[in-house]
Formats: structure tokens, sequence, C-alpha cells
């Protein structure tokens, strides 16, 4: 109520502002609703209006004029209003269209493979897919949420903007978060981010804009604890960003937040095509690389080679995957980039957990697996098929260290690391390149929870001069520092041969540094071999017998009466393994051990895992 008149509504201001404007004057008739000026607050426009039909009796402010919350602005006499009110505002069409929305719509679908048809076409030409169908293909429908997506090169300086919107769509790198598995695992275990390179754009390089994008997405990996999958297709840094304030750009955090993962959440890295210095760097530092059989990797390309005066090649001829295979680089080759998607999600899924549908295989089969005759080699993939559910196991770095063979797999549904011995390979002798295999798979089981059985058939380390000029120790010895740092557990499982330090070495340490340690009624143990024991422990009381007939018939009976010192029953007698077990009962035994072991506990285990 005014204090010059009784029934006047005053107009008060709703908050401190300035009063922009006033659209009335004293003597106006006004209608309920009407606007009648506004006040300004922080750049925005409020709009001041008539509480009720009448007459305006008193203007108390002025126009530009700063109020405070609640003062008066003017005063109306109620009564009759103006004219009739027009009618109030239609209610608003969901369905339409505003031009602000449009323009983003438009934007967003240039970004899309539609748009850019001939890219699309060459790239299914040369039977590549593009990023998006990679990612389509990874992702569970409907959940990949892109960041970035408008992103352009950093080119503005040198092409029209209309130009980089089309020709560089996110800039050549599709990111963002899904899920993966999410029917075998739920959606909380199946939380991924997703990095893919575009080779359709600027062939895949590391741009400025890129760059940054790449660090943002990294930075929500750490932090959220999201497993990453990246395609690495691409040539490195890319050489024309004219938009970016920097000299070297050696200072761009991309390469050292990617490595920060290491040990934190599983990485996987796929690559089909060429996969050249910047993208091989962090191809390099995934914990798993897949990639096609045609495709290359190296830490430079063609261009940086001839630029270093080191001669021409061809993208095929640089670290071709027949190479890298063969070395260790590349975990799993496949054969396209369907197959290698498909590889992706199931690697994914033993970082995962377990699931809940499974099938044992008949056990039966893996009686037979050591041949009787003591001196046969044998595959041991045979007694993967037996052992483990069916159609679980997936094999990593085949072609490379083949004395010891290393797979995923799974016992109930359980994922679980294996390590093998290889008769085929060395006599199932460690080398250096099985050595660093075996003791780069423990790590990376322990690093995400998985716990480990190692089936143990080896002669020992592989030794002699020329394998000591590829610093066997060293590499030997990895195996002893590795195990002793695990914090899953092991089961160790003697097929036959359990001979030396190598034996020692696959199974932890020594035969006590198991959860469970047992050898099949094949096994065989001692300080090294046992033929070459005899020989060289009884040199000279062989030598001592001249005749060959009678000193072979004391060096059978030598041998016959170490195999007995060393069978598996006897060493079991002495405690220095846990048991003697039926082969076919070997799946029972090595789950009763894991039902055993507490749960890995939660949080980080391994600092970081070596790259190789």
């Amino acid at each position: 109520m005014s204090a010059k008149g009784h029934g006047r509504r005053a107009v008060r201001a709703g908050m401190a502002g300035q009063l922009a404007a006033l659209e009335v004057a004293v003597g106006d008739r006004v209608r309920a609703g009407q606007q009648l000026g506004a006040l300004e607050v922080m750049k925005l426009e409020q709009p001041l209006l008539a509480p009720c039909a009448g007459v305006v009796a008193a203007l108390l402010a002025r126009a530009g004029e700063v109020l405070e919350e609640g003062q008066p602005i003017l005063e109306i006499e109620p009564g009759e209003g103006g004219e009739a009110p027009a009618p109030g505002p239609a209610a608003p069409d969901p369905d339409r269209v505003r031009d602000d929305l449009r323009a983003v719509r438009e934007r967003h679908a240039l970004t899309r493979d539609e748009a850019r048809p001939e890219a699309v076409a060459r790239r299914a030409a040369r039977g590549r897919r593009t990023a998006r169908q990679n990612v389509a293909d990874l992702c569970d429908p409907g959940s990949f949420q892109e960041y970035g997506a408008l992103a352009i090169a950093a080119q503005r300086r040198r092409r029209p903007l209309a130009e980089l919107v089309r020709d560089t769509p996110a800039d050549g790198l599709v990111a963002g978060t899904g899920t993966v598995n999410a029917a075998a695992f739920g959606p909380e275990a199946a939380r991924c981010l997703v990095l893919a390179y575009d080779y359709t754009v600027l062939a895949g390089t590391q741009g400025a804009t890129n760059h940054k994008k790449t660090d943002r997405m990294l930075g929500l990996a750490e932090r959220w604890r999201l497993p990453v999958v990246l395609f690495a297709e691409g040539g490195g840094g890319r050489p024309g960003d004219t938009d970016a304030l920097w000299a070297s750009a050696l200072d761009v955090p991309t390469f050292a937040s990617y490595a920060r993962l290491s040990g934190l959440v599983p990485r996987l890295g796929v690559v089909a095509g060429h996969c050249f210095a910047g993208n091989a760097a962090l191809l390099g530092s995934s914990d798993l690389v897949v990639a096609t059989g045609d495709s290359s990797i190296g830490m430079g390309g063609p261009a940086m080679i001839e630029g270093g005066g080191l001669g021409r090649f061809r993208p095929e001829e640089v670290g071709p995957t027949a190479v890298q295979a063969a070395n260790g680089v590349v975990d799993l080759v496949v054969e396209d980039e369907a197959a290698a998607v498909a590889a992706a999600r199931r690697l994914l899924g033993f970082f995962q957990g377990t699931l809940a549908e499974w099938r044992a295989p008949d056990p039966r089969p893996l009686r037979e697996v050591v041949p009787e005759n003591r001196l046969r080699p044998y595959d041991v993939r045979a007694a993967w098929a037996a052992l483990f559910d069916e159609g679980s196991v997936l094999e990593l770095r085949r072609g490379f260290g083949g004395a010891v063979a290393t797979a995923l797999a799974r016992l109930e549904g359980r994922p679980v690391g294996v390590m093998a011995s290889d008769p085929r390979r060395l006599a199932g002798a460690i080398d250096p390149d099985a050595a660093d295999k075996a003791s780069r798979f423990m790590q990376l089981c322990d690093a995400f929870g998985l716990p480990i059985l190692s089936l143990v058939d080896t002669p020992g380390f592989l030794v002699g001069p020329e394998v000591e000029a590829r610093a066997h120790v060293r590499h030997a010895s990895r195996l002893f520092v590795t195990a002793a740092s695990l914090t899953v557990p092991l089961v160790a499982v003697v097929l036959r041969r359990g001979f030396g330090l190598g034996a020692q070495a696959l199974a932890g340490g020594g035969f006590h540094a198991p959860l469970l340690t047992v050898a099949w009624p094949t096994g065989e143990f001692g300080a090294m071999g046992i033929e070459g024991a005899v020989r060289l422990g009884y040199r000279k009381e062989l030598a001592a017998i001249a005749d060959e007939a009678a000193r072979e018939a004391r060096f059978r009976e030598m041998v016959r009466a170490e195999r007995e010192r060393g069978s598996a029953l006897n060493v079991a007698s002495h405690v220095e393994i846990d048991a003697v077990i039926d082969p076919a009962e070997t799946r029972t035994w090595v789950l009763r051990a894991l039902r055993s072991a507490p749960a890995p506990a939660p949080g980080r285990r391994r600092t970081f895992l070596d790259t190789w």
C-alpha cells in the first residue's frame, strides 16, 4: 500500500540493478501483466510487469537510476485498464528448430562420415574402415558419447574456416566415452574411453587441437579410472598448424599423460595400416597391442627416415607386422579391422570381470598331453584346451619368446593369466626373449588383478656363449625380481621337467613361492637335466670304466637312480612340492587354490608396467 494513497499497488525492483527504461507516464492506463519497463542486472534485462489493471498514479524512479532491491519504481491505482490485452502467446512448438539450434545441427552433421562420401569411399577402396565405423563397432549400441567433435585443425591463418570445417572434422581424432561388453559384465565394469585417430583427416596426424583434446580425455581416464582403447593409425606430429602458440611443441603433455595411466587402467592399442612417430609412441606405451597383418609400425616413418639422410623406403618396409610380431611389439595379429575390434572387445573382457555363463571341457585328455616317452616334445596348447573354459583362451605374443607361451583364459568364468613352457621351442629352455615375455606378462596380470597359472616343463635357462652375449643374466633375472613383487596368487603345475633356476623362475622364484605347487605323475625335478647331471657329476667314475658297454650300462643305472630321486612322488614326499595329482583333476586343484586366496585389494598394484 502506498503512503500517498490507499489501495495503490507499487512496482518494486526485484533485485539491485539499474532502471534501464520506463515505458509509461503518470495517467497512462495499463493492463495486468503489461511490461512497464526493464531493470538491467549484470547485462541482462529484467522486465517490470504491471501487477494489476489500472492507472499509473506516480513515478518514483527515473531511467538510469541505480536501485536497491525492493525499492519502489512506480504506483498503480487499481481500476479499469487500457485496451483489452492481446491474446497470450501460443504454447511453444516443441518441434520448432530455432536458427541457433539449426546451426549446431548442421555443424555436427559435417563431422559424420555421411558428410564426406569421397573420403569414406577412398577408405573403403583400400579395404579399410573409418575411425567412426571402428568406434561404433567397439562400443555398445547407443553408449558412445563424443567429446570435441566440433574441433578443427589449427590452421585458420592459412585456410578458410569453411574449408577446415569441411575437411578436418574433429581435427582427425574421434574421442569419447562409452561402454564395451555391458551385457556381459554390467555398465559399471564396461566403462571405457576411446581415442581413434582418423586417417581420412590429414593422415591421422597429431595436430595442436587434437593434442589438446587427447590431453582432456586422458585426464578423464586418470581421474575416473577409465580403460582406454586407442586406434593408433596415423603419421605422428603434424606440420602446418599455424594457429598454435608454440615453437617446437615438445612441451605437450600427451605422451607423459598416457604413460601415467600405466598400471592404473588397461590400455589397448589397435592399429591397421601405417602407424609412425607420435602415434607409434602412444601405441608402444599401451599394455596390449593388436595389429592387422598389413600394418607398419615405426618410431619414424618414411619422411623422417629420408629427412635424416637414412634412405628412401616405402611405408610397408618400415616395421611391418611380421617383424613387429616376431620381436614382441605386437601382442596379437589379426586379419582385418573387424577382427581387430572384436579382439579389443574380447581383451577388455578379461579385465572387466567374471562371466556368468561358461562351459567346462572334458578334462580326461589331460592325462595324455605329456607323452609316455619322456624325450618327446608336445604341444602345451593341448593342455589349455582341456583345462580352461571352452573357447576362453586367447594367446598373446605367439611369435615372440616361444619357449614360454602366454595367454589369457578363464576358469569357471574367472579371468586368469597363463604362462606355459613350450617343449617344441628350444625344448622349453628359457632364452632372453622368453624371460622378457614372461616377466612382462606377470606384470600385466598383477596390475589388473588376474591370478597366474604357470605350467612348467623346462630344462632351465638356455646356456652357452651365444646367449650370454645377449645379456641373458639380466634378462633371466627379471623373472625373479618381477615374481617377488606379485600381489596376485600364482599356482604352479609341473607337467614334466622342473629343472634348475628356470623352473624356479617360472614358479615365482621357488616351489614354495606359489599359492600352490603341484606336479603331474610325469614330473621330474633336479638342479639340471638328469642325463647332464649324471655325466657332469659322475664324470670321473664313468671315465674309469674302460669297457664302453659297461660304461653305458652304468650310466643308465645312474640315470634311473637320479630319476627316482627326482620323481614327482619322491620330491612331494620331501614336501618340496605340495602334491602329485591326476592331470584330469588339475582344474579342480587350481580352482580350490584360487578360492582360498582373498580377492585382490582395490587400488593401484603397480606403479607402471614395462613396455617390453
